[in-house]
């Protein structure tokens, strides 16, 4: 996996994870105990090497009491040519 942590100079800050194919199966098994277990959760974790970043990226269900503050899933990337259908 790798991350990246771009601070937008705005108070604002965006997060990339990128994953390997074969870590794919690992996300979505992990996402899926939480989906049948809400007290669970999960870390993404560096391995602390190199100048920093991101350090921790932990996973969890959100209780009903917490307020959203990330609203949108967006869809899938679209190719140079691709027209959004309605």
């Amino acid at each position: 996996m790798h991350t990246k942590l771009e601070d937008w100079k705005n108070g604002w800050f965006g997060v990339e994870l990128g994953v390997l194919p074969e870590e794919i199966d690992l996300l979505i098994g992990r996402l899926q105990m939480l989906k049948t277990d809400h007290g669970q959760h999960f870390h993404i974790s560096s391995d602390y090497k190199g100048a920093g970043g991101l350090g921790d990226l932990m996973i969890y269900v959100q209780s009903p009491g917490e307020v959203s503050n990330m609203e949108r899933v967006s869809s899938r990337a679209l190719a140079p040519g691709d027209q959004i259908s309605p």
